[in-house]
């Protein structure tokens, strides 16, 4: 993590995911928190072990892909900032060590933890929920049709009764753009384009990293540049 420690008063959205891409989406939703809840920046933290997806069919790209293109997606944007906590960090990740690492770094920053309203839902079975509760103010991004809205104030009167929890609704646009379909959709060839940013867009294509090809997709991991 390469923070100012100096800027202790910054308000500090954080937006963690897998990122396998990183896509038009997530950005939408880290952009829609800077304004709402007038944030000076937003942390990008892709994951480094997704223990929780081990068994998924086409295995997780590694951390370092993932990385290099969540840099992409934020080049051009000077109110992102990418970190390397989770994917320099060895064995699973955990949010609480993440959210703690930052405000460890930062003690005087206000901490944003920005969640789709379902991981809010079921924010109380991850690690140390507590432990998160307490270092930050979680951001529930609100979508159409995602969850009910009794579940989710059910869940969040549970969670501050609980754990004391900070709880806000951040309103998005409805956004159909998933990192599943991208990853089927270059497999097959098919377009990508205005579902990623276009530095993203590239390097997915010309890497062939979601190549249905293993020996294409072998070799781009093979010969990915180390962020380290």
């Amino acid at each position: 993590m390469h923070l100012n420690t100096e800027s202790g008063a910054l308000r500090i959205g954080i937006l963690g995911g897998t990122f396998d891409p990183i896509h038009l989406g997530h950005l939408i939703i880290a952009d829609q928190a800077r304004d709402q809840f007038d944030l000076d920046k937003i942390l990008l933290i892709p994951s480094g072990h997704s223990y929780f997806k081990d068994n998924r069919a086409q295995k997780v790209l590694p951390a370092e892909i993932r990385y290099k293109m969540t840099e992409l997606a934020a080049m051009d944007n000077p109110y992102f900032e990418v970190s390397d906590l989770e994917v320099t960090r060895p064995g699973n990740s955990y949010t609480y060590e993440t959210i703690e690492a930052i405000a460890g770094a930062l003690p005087e920053a206000s901490l944003f933890f920005i969640a789709g309203a379902d991981t809010v839902c079921s924010l109380h079975s991850w690690k140390y929920p507590e432990r998160i509760l307490k270092a930050c103010t979680v951001l529930a991004a609100v979508r159409e049709g995602q969850v009910q809205e009794d579940e989710l104030e059910r869940a969040a009167l549970s969670l501050t009764e609980q754990f004391g929890a900070r709880i806000r609704r951040l309103l998005i646009p409805s956004i159909d753009i998933s990192s599943t379909d991208i990853r089927e959709r270059a497999a097959q060839g098919k377009s990508i384009h205005y579902m990623v940013p276009d530095p993203v867009e590239r390097y997915i294509i010309e890497t062939g990293i979601y190549s249905s090809d293993p020996g294409i997709r072998d070799r781009s991991m093979s010969e990915g540049n180390s962020i380290f």
